[in-house]
């Protein structure tokens, strides 16, 4: 292909965009109403985020020449047939691919037969006689004619991206916006951080952040099946994390107590922490009772699910979480935890078996991080449906006076 000379940039962003508007459409309705914004919208930026092209001119391979006889004319006119080499000079570059097909503005009239793989760019010429400054000064003419608008194409791609997050934002925002405008929708989940608990889950030198809740217009409406955002669901598992690690410096709240007196004591604070839920202990959901359950108080759609175990072992490890997933969970939850209480001296050897054999579950799909000492978090599927991911935190707590 040509260099820079196939699309115009004045087309090109419009294209583009309108490749993400499509990704956007392609996920219906339902899920674009029930997405996480932020999380979502950052997914797209990551994703759809124009590179700059940049030719890694340290990366030059020149491959053996092509040996050929062609004819060619002399300075009187007569044909004479000469020697001549084909080369071919081929590059590791960084950036889309696509890019090298984009004519910049402003543009120069300076282009060149280019051959674009995933990773490399390269370009061919010929010279007619063995002379090693013949080929530096042909090759870098070349060179300057395939790539001369490389630097105004970056600048055009410069002035997209000081704008990308916003304009993806807004792209995001006018599709649902419309699904919130249709009528079958119910009104916006509209569960708020109780401010009067901050104290409860923090030392007392350090204040605690309240999470931001956005304003939201009663005319919004919303999915019939409400979902969790990210960041409620990672301050409900500091809140038992920070509780959990609070009790094991205080024997009392813990010593004599069974697995329902122990979930008793984060039953308390989690019902007290969040306004428009429920919290509730020892609930029917599917084919059994779990520990715990944060509903939405509206219509009882299920929030947050987590299940309480004391610690017995490797095998009753894979036992508890075979247990919450094929007899507590439904597809539409997504969000859990499994919390365990340990009694054992070797606390550090219970944390390492933790983290060797959650991963040989059969449901397991990715580990993705550490929320603390002993919190880990996971991400596994549903016994029926590889396809949908569970957030699972695995938690430990160590409860060892007697």
């Amino acid at each position: 292909m040509k260099s820079f000379a196939e699309i115009s940039w004045f087309d090109y962003p419009k294209q583009y965009f309108q490749n993400i508007r499509q990704e956007i459409l392609s996920n219906g309705k339902d899920y674009i109403l029930k997405v996480d914004e932020e999380e979502y919208i950052k997914y797209l930026v990551d994703k759809y985020s124009i590179e700059q092209l940049k030719i890694l001119t340290e990366s030059e391979h020149i491959g053996e020449p092509r040996k050929s006889r062609e004819w060619r004319k002399d300075m009187f006119g007569s044909d004479y047939e000469s020697d001549a080499f084909t080369f071919t000079v081929r590059y590791n570059f960084t950036g889309h691919p696509e890019l090298f097909k984009v004519k910049p503005n402003p543009y120069t009239y300076s282009s060149y037969e280019i051959l674009v793989n995933n990773s490399t760019v390269s370009f061919s010429f010929k010279i007619f006689k063995q002379d090693p400054a013949e080929f530096q000064r042909v090759k870098s003419d070349c060179y300057s004619q395939a790539f001369a608008n490389l630097p105004a194409l970056n600048k055009n791609i410069v002035e997209i991206t000081n704008n990308f997050e916003h304009t993806v934002r807004s792209l995001f925002l006018q599709e649902k916006s419309k699904h919130k405008n249709e009528n079958d929708f119910y009104s916006a989940i509209n569960i708020k951080v109780n401010p009067n608990t901050t104290s409860v889950f923090t030392a007392p030198t350090i204040k605690k952040k309240d999470i931001p809740q956005p304003n939201i217009s009663d005319k919004i409406e919303f999915s019939s099946v409400p979902t969790m955002s990210q960041v409620m669901y990672y301050d409900i598992l500091k809140v038992i994390y920070d509780s959990g690690k609070n009790m094991e410096k205080k024997p009392a709240l813990y010593i004599n107590k069974d697995e329902e007196g122990l979930r008793d004591q984060f039953l308390f604070v989690l019902e007290t922490r969040y306004v428009g839920i429920t919290a509730t202990g020892e609930t029917f959901n599917r084919s059994g009772k779990t520990d715990i359950i944060l509903k939405f108080a509206d219509d009882g759609s299920n929030l947050f699910v987590a299940e309480c175990k004391f610690w017995h072992g490797a095998i009753e490890f894979h036992k508890a979480i075979s247990q919450l997933f094929d007899r507590y969970l439904t597809w539409s939850d997504s969000k859990v935890a499994l919390i365990f209480f340990v009694q054992n001296q070797n606390f550090s050897n219970t944390i390492n078996t933790i983290l060797d054999e959650a991963a040989k579950h059969p449901y397991f799909k990715k580990f993705t991080g550490k929320r603390g000492d002993s919190s880990f978090s996971y991400v596994f599927h549903l016994p029926q449906d590889k396809e949908k991911d569970v957030q699972l935190e695995i938690m430990a707590f160590h409860y060892d006076k007697k």
